[in-house]
C-alpha cells in the first residue's frame, strides 16, 4: 500500500481546506460559509451578544465567537459590485427588483391600488464634452469606421486633445446635486401646468421616484428614473384625476433644461452643467399588456443597471486609497497576503497612474480627477476619494421617501426570517422584542476567508449557480 503525503503535492488552499476539514467542529465552519451563500470577501468580527429579560435581567441566551473554530464571526460583504462580489451583486439587484416593483404593483406596505397612478420611466442624460467614437444607425462614425459594438474605442474620444476633460469630471461630481434641481423644478413645473401655486400643488399631490446611475461608454453617468404621481399622503393616495401622465410627461420635458449648476473656477474658468439634450420619457404600462414597456420590465430593467453600472464603466471597482495610507503606503488583506495602494507603490512613493490597468480614456478621467482635486475650489467634491469613479460621488440606486418600501426594510425581514429559521432548528424559545434586551460588543478584524475556507465558499457559489440556471431552463 503506497501513501501519498499530500503535503508535499497540493497547493498551500488545499492543505489548508485539509486542515480545517480535519477539525472535530468543521460541521460549525461549513456552516457559517454556507449561510454566506457564497460571499467571496465576507466581513471578519469578534465579540459577544447578551439577550436579557428586560424586566427580571435574567439571561435568556448568550454568544460569544470564542466557541467558532476560527475566533471570529462571518457576515456578507453587502457588496453590489459583481466585479468584487457575485453573490452579494445579485441579492443586491434582487432586492432593488421588488424595491421598485413595488411602487409600480403594490406589495410590500404598498398597496395594489398604486398601478392605477400615472407614472412614467424617464431617461436624463449627459451632455457633450466632445465628439466620441459611436455606432449611429444609417452612417458610419465620424473617423470613418462602422464599429462592432465589442469595439474598445466605443465611447472615447475622436481628439482626446481637445476633449473637456475638465467638464466632465465636474458633471459627474454634481450629476446628484443637478438630479435634485431637476426635482425641484419639476415640482415647480407640475404646479404651473395644473395652475396652482407651488404649496396648493403640495396639498392634492406629491412626486415619488426611483432612479439608479448608469455609466455611459464615454464615462459619464446618467439616470434611469421611474417618476410616479401620488396624493399628498404618498402612495396610499391616487392624485387628483387632472394629474395625468401627459401633465407629468411635459413637466418632465419643461424641467430637465431648466435644472443648470454654475461652477467658477480659475483653473477651468465658468462653466454650467446640465442635462444632455437626449430625454427620453415613456408611460409604463400594467403588466400583461402588449406594451413592451410593462412594470415588471422596468423593475427587472432598473434592478439589472443598479449593479451592472457599478461595473459597466471600465474603470475601477475599488478605490485608488488604501484605508491606512491613504495614499502614504501598502495595506493587507486578511492572512497576510499583500494588496498594494493604487496610489502608491507600498513605500510612501507615488506610483504613476499609467501603471492602471485601464484604457487611456479612463485613465485620464482618472487623472483629471486627481489634477482638479488639488484645487480648493473643489476641495468639497472629494474628487480624489472617488477618482476611481471617475468624479461620481453618489449613490447609484436612490429614490423618495414615499416610494416604497427601502432596501433597509427588506434586508430586515430577511435577517428575521433566518434568525427564526435557526430558532427552530436549535429548539430555542422565541423572545419578544418589547421584552427583551440585546447587548452585544463586536469588533472588527478584517475581510475575506483563510485560503481553504475561501475553496469551500467557491463550491457554495457553483452550486448555487447550477441550481439557479437548472430552474430557469424549466427545472423544478
Amino acid at each position: 500500500m503506497v501513501t501519498l503525503d499530500l503535503r508535499h503535492v497540493a497547493s498551500p488552499a488545499v492543505r489548508d481546506l485539509l486542515r480545517l476539514i480535519s477539525r472535530p467542529d468543521f460541521d460549525r465552519a461549513q456552516q457559517q460559509i454556507e449561510h454566506l451563500g457564497g460571499c467571496t470577501e465576507p466581513v471578519r468580527l469578534t465579540g459577544c451578544t447578551t439577550t436579557l429579560d428586560a424586566t427580571t435581567g435574567e439571561v435568556l441566551r448568550s454568544y460569544t465567537t470564542d466557541t467558532e473554530p476560527t475566533g471570529n464571526l462571518l457576515t456578507a460583504c453587502g457588496n453590489r459590485r459583481a466585479s468584487r462580489c457575485p453573490a452579494c451583486s445579485r441579492l443586491y439587484a434582487a432586492d432593488t427588483y421588488h424595491l421598485i416593483r413595488a411602487g409600480l404593483t403594490g406589495g410590500k406596505t404598498v398597496p395594489d391600488t398604486v398601478r392605477t397612478h400615472p407614472r412614467v420611466f424617464a431617461t436624463l442624460t449627459a451632455p457633450s464634452f466632445g465628439p466620441v467614437h459611436n455606432r449611429p444607425d444609417t452612417r458610419p462614425c465620424r473617423c470613418g469606421t462602422r464599429h462592432e459594438p465589442t469595439d474598445p474605442l466605443l465611447g472615447t474620444p475622436l481628439d482626446p486633445a481637445t476633449y473637456d476633460y475638465a467638464g466632465a469630471v465636474l458633471f459627474n461630481a454634481h450629476a446628484g446635486a443637478l438630479w435634485a434641481r431637476f426635482t425641484t423644478y419639476l415640482r415647480r413645473e407640475i404646479a404651473a401646468r395644473l395652475g396652482l401655486t407651488q404649496r396648493a400643488a403640495r396639498a392634492v399631490l406629491r412626486v415619488s421616484f426611483a432612479k439608479v446611475a448608469e455609466y455611459q461608454k464615454r464615462g459619464l453617468v446618467h439616470f434611469h428614473a421611474v417618476i410616479r404621481l401620488d396624493g399628498p399622503d404618498g402612495s396610499t393616495q391616487p392624485p387628483p384625476s387632472y394629474a395625468t401622465v401627459a401633465v407629468l410627461t411635459d413637466a418632465i420635458r419643461a424641467a430637465a433644461p431648466r435644472a443648470r449648476i454654475s461652477v467658477v473656477s480659475d483653473a477651468v474658468g465658468e462653466r454650467e452643467l446640465g442635462w444632455g439634450q437626449q430625454l427620453d420619457v415613456r408611460e409604463i404600462a400594467a403588466f400583461g399588456t402588449d406594451a413592451e414597456l410593462t412594470d415588471q420590465a422596468v423593475a427587472a430593467y432598473v434592478a439589472k443597471y443598479a449593479t451592472k453600472s457599478a461595473d459597466a464603466s471600465g474603470t475601477l471597482d475599488r478605490s485608488l486609497f488604501c484605508r491606512p495610507c491613504q495614499g502614504r503606503g501598502a495595506t493587507l488583506l486578511p492572512h497576510g497576503t499583500p494588496l498594494p495602494c493604487l496610489a502608491c507603490d507600498g513605500t510612501g512613493q507615488a506610483r504613476p497612474l499609467a501603471r492602471l490597468a485601464v484604457a487611456r480614456h479612463v485613465r485620464q478621467m482618472i487623472r483629471t480627477c486627481w489634477e482638479l482635486g488639488k484645487l480648493p475650489e473643489f476641495a468639497h467634491l472629494k474628487l480624489w476619494k472617488w477618482a476611481h469613479m471617475l468624479g461620481f460621488r453618489g449613490h447609484f440606486s436612490t429614490k423618495s421617501r414615499s416610494y416604497s418600501t427601502t432596501l433597509g426594510a427588506l434586508r430586515a425581514a430577511r435577517r428575521a426570517w433566518r434568525t427564526e429559521q435557526a430558532h427552530d432548528h436549535a429548539g430555542l424559545p422565541e423572545h419578544d422584542p418589547d421584552t427583551t434586551l440585546v447587548l452585544g460588543h463586536w469588533t472588527y478584524l478584517g475581510t475575506g476567508y483563510s485560503p481553504g475556507a475561501a475553496l469551500l465558499a467557491a463550491a457554495v457559489w457553483h452550486r448555487r449557480e447550477l441550481a439557479r440556471q437548472f430552474i430557469a431552463e424549466g427545472g423544478c
